[in-house]
Order: structure tokens, then C-alpha cells, then sequence
């Protein structure tokens, strides 16, 4: 089990994470507006089961990487460092994106949505990123089992993240519509999470291992 501040750090990173425009936020968004809450939240399942298959094998590599090279969460941290700098400059760059431009989906049926729901997460470099580069930071063989501290944020991250994303599917038509009507929120949601993005850039590159 991890220590607390570890789970409320790795915590509060997942929640920015998930906050943070990419692939998963842009297509559920998109099908939610397109063909409703429902066929959103269908889509959510598949990158649940997205977020799993990476959790189980990412908690299993760490276990590996981990124990067996001195260095390692050293690779992983600055790597982990460098893509949220990267994602930082997406949000803060002029012209960046938000998730809440949508983009016209036909209607699909309820298997092909959860399965495209678990393609757009498995072909998502996000999602290995987090659990391959940032997620070992957070553990500590010293305080028990790496497989069992691994398993434990992972599961914490898709909590926050199926938790998260269900709300942004079921608002996703008043916010769109919002944003829309008033640019400069949507200018100042993006410069909120740059800001965010790159501080945790910072604190990863500056952090020494406990």
C-alpha cells in the first residue's frame, strides 16, 4: 500500500491528467454531442478497459524494471518529466486546440462504440505514458510490495478518470456551448492546465527519489 502522500500526490496528478485535452477527452466529448450521453458513456467503458490492460501490464514492468535496474526510476521520471512539458506547450502554444472543438461522428451501434472507446485509449500515448513514466515515482519498495503499490494507484487513476470523464460526457453540450459562446474561458481553461502541466514538469525534474 502506498504511503498517503504518494496516493494523494499520484492523485492529484491523475486528476490533471484527465483533465488535460488528448485523444480520449476530444472523441467522448465528440460522441457525446453527436449521438448523446449514452453512446458517450458506452464509449467511456472501452477506455476503461484501455486504462486496465495498461494498469496490468505497466504494475508487472515496474515490478521487473524497478527491482532489477539501479536507474530506472530515474529513465522513467525525467521521460514522465519531459512528455508533461510537452503536453503543457500543446495547451499553452498560440492557436492550441480545446477538446471542446468537437468533430462530426456518424452514429454507431453500442459494440462498435465501446470498442472504438478501447482503440482511441489502447492507440493513446497519453495512457502508457502515465502508468510507464510517471506512476513509478510514486512508489517506494520500502514501504511494501512494488506490485501491490502499483496496482493500487492504477486502480486509483481509472477511478478518477471513468469518474471524471462520465461527468465531462453528461455536461459536454452545455460546456461546448459555452465555450463557444465566450472564447476567452476557453483561452483561460487552456492556460489554466499549461500552467498546471508544466509545474508538475518542473517538480518531476527537480524531485530526487525518496
Amino acid at each position: 500500500m502506498p504511503e498517503w502522500p504518494a496516493l494523494i500526490g499520484f492523485s492529484a496528478l491523475a486528476l490533471a491528467m484527465v483533465l488535460t485535452p488528448g485523444p480520449n477527452m476530444i472523441y467522448l466529448i465528440s460522441r457525446s454531442i453527436c449521438q448523446g450521453s449514452r453512446a458517450g458513456l458506452v464509449s467511456l467503458l472501452g477506455v476503461g478497459v484501455g486504462f486496465l490492460f495498461y494498469m496490468l501490464c505497466a504494475a508487472l514492468g515496474i515490478t521487473a524494471i524497478v527491482m532489477a535496474v539501479p536507474y530506472a526510476y530515474d529513465a522513467l521520471r525525467m521521460a514522465g518529466a519531459l512528455y508533461l512539458a510537452w503536453l503543457a506547450w500543446q495547451a499553452l502554444r498560440p492557436n492550441g486546440r480545446s477538446a471542446f472543438q468537437v468533430r462530426d461522428l456518424p452514429a454507431d451501434s453500442p459494440r462498435k462504440l465501446f470498442f472504438m472507446g478501447l482503440l482511441t485509449n489502447l492507440l493513446n500515448p497519453k495512457a502508457a505514458v502515465l502508468y510507464l513514466s510517471l506512476l513509478p515515482q510514486f512508489i517506494d519498495p520500502a514501504h511494501g510490495a512494488v506490485l501491490g503499490q502499483a496496482m493500487t494507484l492504477g486502480f486509483t487513476q481509472i477511478v478518477i478518470s471513468l469518474a471524471v470523464n462520465a461527468v465531462i460526457i453528461l455536461c459536454a453540450g452545455q460546456v461546448a456551448l459555452f465555450l463557444a459562446r465566450r472564447p476567452g474561458w476557453a483561452r483561460a481553461q487552456r492556460l489554466f492546465m499549461g500552467t498546471v502541466l508544466a509545474g508538475l514538469a518542473v517538480r518531476l525534474m527537480t524531485e530526487t527519489r525518496r
